[in-house]
């Protein structure tokens, strides 16, 4: 059975539902709008992982997948009429990617029973999955990525970083903030001096962040940037001389958008992952055969390899094998909601099971339960080499500092469950 993609404005958004039962997963996607560039290779690599599954299995279990797409543009107010259009149709897990919509969606799902998948960004402390039950952000959140990104910075410093300058370019949005707290507690563990600079929606105008950082000549740059923001930073700081190998992005400053429009002078920027790059994975050659060749993918095809497509197909990996999970663990192949919840909770990858899905590699092992929505916090650094136009990853996979950022997760979610009459459970 093809995968259903619904792309459409929220009027009229709503197919027919589907005669046979189906395994109904929704993308809260931004093919339009001042961030698309980078919605919609993600998008591609969401829709054509369940394609492939679709096309070469038949679907999981037996039982084919029906994907609802409901375009946002990066916008909250639609993302949430998307949520509100679309959760009657048994949705098993919702994949906004977006912060801003996570943040209003997280009461909502939680009223609701249904899943919100959220992998590498959303609320933070939403990893404490006794309070957040219905919310999961695993393999690696932004705390774990700010952490990791002070760790590599370590690393090249001999283990001491104390009196470095350390400078947060960051979008002036929930998402942009969300690392300003971890770093914060790890200055004052390592005995660095941080300061934060702010850049507007959608960030095209960044001059007086950089004159100030020029003036204040900070040893690193870190950036939680999205969209255009990302290239405007890296060709300021091209225009100021910074060097490349000191200018560290989050997941999301690190994709081939971000760094073509500088050209050679890109060379050497970093940026943070949770999984790997390039497409030298089997997989690939499925998707090539049974999507694309075939006429069936959710874009054009040319999308294949990179870093954001790479990212959504990761996504829809790891939720369609929180399915074959509850699959196992209840005998039924057509699960709920309810039962989407606790193969979530169940999920375990390995390196045996990357390499037997062709994904040899392609991310660090980590488990979740109940009480750890988030993965064990594995995060890697990447870079950039212009001459060869790829990201390659320069270190390995390492966890998260947990001795600082355990006290905030508790603090943050604690305070959440207080505000929200929330009793911390795990029944």
């Amino acid at each position: 059975m093809k995968t259903k993609l619904i792309t459409a404005a929220l009027a009229g958004i709503m197919a027919a539902a589907p005669a046979l039962a189906d395994l109904t997963f929704a993308s809260l996607s931004y093919r339009t709008g001042p961030y698309a560039a980078n919605g919609i290779p993600f998008a591609d690599g969401y829709a054509d992982y369940l394609t492939l599954l679709n096309e070469r299995d038949g679907g999981i279990g037996g039982v084919p997948i029906n994907l609802l797409e409901c375009e946002t543009g990066y916008n909250t107010e639609k993302g949430v009429e998307c949520y509100e259009s679309t959760k009657g149709e048994g949705v098993l897990a919702y994949a906004p990617l977006s912060t801003g919509i996570t943040y209003q969606l997280i009461p909502k799902v939680t009223a609701d029973g249904i899943a919100l998948h959220t992998g590498g960004y959303g609320r933070t402390s939403a990893k404490n999955g006794e309070v957040f039950r219905n919310v999961f952000n695993f393999p690696a959140n932004y705390w774990d990525g700010a952490s990791v990104g002070i760790k590599h910075l370590l690393d090249i410093n001999g283990g001491d970083i104390a009196g470095k300058k350390i400078a947060l370019v960051y979008h002036n949005s929930a998402y942009g903030k969300e690392p300003i707290r971890t770093l914060e507690e790890l200055s004052k563990k390592h005995g660095y001096e941080l300061s934060l600079l702010p850049v507007d929606h959608p960030g095209q105008e960044q001059k007086s962040q950089w004159l100030q950082i020029r003036r204040d000549r900070p040893d690193y740059v870190l950036m939680w940037g999205w969209g255009v923001m990302n290239q405007v930073a890296i060709q300021e700081a091209v225009n100021i001389r910074f060097p490349m190998e000191n200018f560290i992005g989050v997941w999301w400053s690190g994709s081939e958008n971000d760094v073509m429009a500088a050209g050679a002078k890109a060379n050497g920027y970093k940026a943070l992952t949770f999984h790997n790059v390039g497409n030298n994975f089997p997989i690939f050659d499925d998707i090539q055969k049974h999507v694309v060749d075939t006429g069936k993918a959710a874009g054009a095809g040319d999308q294949i390899g990179t870093v954001l497509y790479n990212r959504g197909m990761y996504n829809a990996m790891l939720l369609t094998e929180a399915v074959k999970t509850a699959q196992a663990m209840t005998g039924n192949m057509d699960i709920s909601q309810a039962e989407m919840i606790k193969g979530m909770e169940a999920l375990e990858m390995t390196e045996d099971k990357m390499a037997a899905l062709g994904l040899p590699g392609f991310g660090p092992s980590f488990s979740v339960s109940c009480q750890n929505h988030g993965g064990d916090g594995m995060v890697a650094v990447s870079q950039w080499d212009a001459n060869a136009g790829t990201w390659s990853l320069i270190s390995d996979y390492q966890q998260s500092d947990m001795s600082v950022l355990q006290p905030l997760i508790d603090a943050d979610s604690s305070a959440f469950a207080s505000e929200n009459n929330i009793t911390p459970n795990c029944n």
